[in-house]
């Protein structure tokens, strides 16, 4: 099923053509959303990266416009395994795409911010950052999850208290495993919807820096 899924590189939207030696950073949007929507927020984000926004692989039920990145059958319906394969074709598009960068953060809001966590799950090594957005850790296990506990990648997750799109149980689920397989940082913002405030974006901005320093001192 996954080497089935097939992310459309001419859809992806890099910020810059010359991008070479340049550290990258990926959007990968949310539901019924599209290539366009995160790269609105390229001028609030650090200087000196790259920065590729991807369409998500597919079409989800008409009417819903825009793509998703796995089905979603009524709010609780959101498979772990399908998540996975979403994952799985976002890194064959690393692989193709950005094999030359010199580190890759990601940055995922909703859907995307679920298949940014299960990519940095399936390949913790391809990683220096991952920033989760009104996001989630899909449930169950990964064969690399014991050596991630022991790598503590960085990710920042944030999520706003007026959030009524992830199901209760999966911010649970997120809130117990996030710390213990990451170094995190985050923020739960009052009044926020299933949205990106301008506080967040000064927080991931101030989360970015951090990675790009740790790349320079590195």
């Amino acid at each position: 099923m996954s080497e089935n899924l097939t992310i459309d590189d001419t859809a992806t939207r890099w910020s810059s053509p010359d991008r070479a030696g340049m550290p990258l950073l990926v959007l990968l949007h949310g539901y019924g959303a599209d290539e366009h929507d995160l790269f609105g927020l390229v001028p609030s984000l650090p200087e000196g990266i790259a920065v590729a926004s991807v369409a998500a692989p597919l079409a989800p039920p008409w009417p819903m416009p825009g793509r998703s990145w796995y089905p979603i059958e009524g709010l609780d319906g959101r498979s772990s395994e399908a998540v996975t394969v979403a994952a799985e074709a976002f890194l064959r598009w690393l692989d193709t795409a950005a094999a030359d960068a010199p580190s890759v953060a990601l940055l995922g809001f909703s859907q995307g911010a679920a298949v940014s966590l299960q990519a940095l799950r399936l390949a913790p090594e391809r990683f220096g950052a991952v920033a989760v957005l009104s996001g989630y850790a899909a449930p169950g296990e990964l064969p690399n999850d014991e050596s991630l506990a022991e790598l503590r990648p960085h990710v920042f997750w944030g999520r706003g208290t007026h959030d009524d799109v992830i199901p209760p149980a999966l911010i649970d689920h997120t809130a117990q495993w996030l710390p213990a397989h990451s170094e995190l940082s985050g923020r739960v913002y009052t009044g926020l919807t299933h949205s990106i405030s301008e506080e967040e974006l000064t927080d991931v901005h101030r989360f970015l820096t951090k990675w790009l320093e740790g790349i320079t001192n590195g």
